[in-house]
């Protein structure tokens, strides 16, 4: 089964929605907000895409980190900031079982997942 992991209320999450559905994929969904996620799911991930990958630069909870923070972030300081705060997970991560997807590339999923 695949799941996808992310944020409900997401515009780039609504796409992935969509895509799957357009494309009949059955999934389930993580959603960060009601469940968090674990240290072990988030350390596999950091192990198969790399913290860099999955840390989201470009949302509000990044930009509302203070400078020093965001300047010396490093990869220990990054996964305890994304169990904290899980907007700062690149959405979504979709795990198919044999592969993990960082990110919404129409490409790569229809590479990976098409029907």
């Amino acid at each position: 089964m695949i799941t996808i992991y992310g944020i409900k209320n997401c515009d780039t999450m609504k796409k992935a929605f969509a895509w799957l559905d357009s494309n009949g994929v059955a999934y389930s969904f993580h959603d960060y907000k009601k469940s968090g996620i674990d240290a072990g799911t988030l350390a596999r991930w950091e192990q198969a895409l790399g913290w860099e990958t999955l840390l989201n630069r470009r949302g509000t909870t990044w930009r509302k980190l203070d400078d020093d923070t965001q300047t010396s972030i490093n990869r220990e300081k990054a996964l305890r900031l994304m169990q904290e705060q899980s907007s700062l997970i690149k959405r979504p991560v979709l795990d198919t079982g044999s592969d993990l997807l960082c990110g919404f590339d129409t490409r790569v999923w229809q590479e990976k997942l098409g029907r």
